[in-house]
């Protein structure tokens, strides 16, 4: 693993420091200790939301998105939107090393549908590991109450897949909070929101969740899957 720009036990020590401040404090402290940091953007309503915080706290942040090339129309749009709403010139986009024409001449025709594992490698995965190999750390809106899968996710910690720091800012938010913030900011947000989408991926593996859900069943249903492996 690549050395780390702050020790394990100094990542352990912030964790534990600021597992009850807020997502600005944490964010600062983020920019203040880690220089090479971006933020990872969905365009979900996290992301959005700690995109607003974070130009407002950096000028000109260093932010990258993964484009798989089928993402929802609404998502390109709100993009765009961001764009020109937070001057976001330095805007990265991420794309996979194969079209989808290449990927369906070498792995089949819809690969979400007969290894959704295999086509989140090719371009969601390998895309990340590529970029996040330019950085010291990385931000994402990572929440406990989002699922089990993230229930532990600290605030500041070390992530030993890709080799860097990790901070979850809205760690211990709840939806409550991010949508009161929303509100109180007026941060845009994908229309796929108040249609029944909490997480919002790729058009073919996306579905509205039903009631009593956690906000990830609706990615890749009929599968034994809740992640894309950006976050195991």
């Amino acid at each position: 693993m690549r050395t780390l720009a702050i020790s394990p036990i100094e990542i352990e020590s912030l964790a534990a420091t600021y597992e009850n401040a807020s997502p600005q404090e944490i964010l600062r402290e983020a920019l203040h200790r880690v220089e090479n940091i971006t933020l990872a953007c969905s365009f979900g309503i996290e992301d959005m939301v700690l995109l607003d915080m974070l130009s407002q706290l950096s000028p000109n942040p260093n932010v990258f998105y993964l484009d798989t090339d089928v993402l929802f129309p609404e998502t390109y749009a709100l993009c765009n939107e961001a764009i020109e709403r937070y001057g976001l010139t330095r805007l990265r986009q991420i794309r996979p090393a194969l079209t989808l024409e290449e990927q369906a001449e070498q792995y089949g025709e819809s690969l979400w549908q007969s290894n959704p594992n295999q086509c989140c490698d090719l371009r969601k995965v390998q895309p990340l590991t590529r970029v996040l190999q330019e950085y010291d750390g990385w931000v994402t809106g990572i929440r406990r109450q989002q699922s089990p899968t993230r229930a532990n996710a600290q605030v500041f910690e070390v992530d030993h897949k890709f080799g860097l720091v990790k901070v979850n800012p809205l760690a211990t938010w709840s939806e409550k909070d991010v949508w009161r913030y929303v509100h109180e900011h007026q941060v845009p947000y994908n229309p796929l929101h108040d249609r029944g989408y909490p997480s919002i991926g790729c058009l073919h593996c996306t579905r509205p969740v039903k009631p009593g859900e956690d906000s990830r069943a609706g990615r890749w249903a009929g599968f034994d899957k809740t992640e894309c492996g950006l976050h195991q």
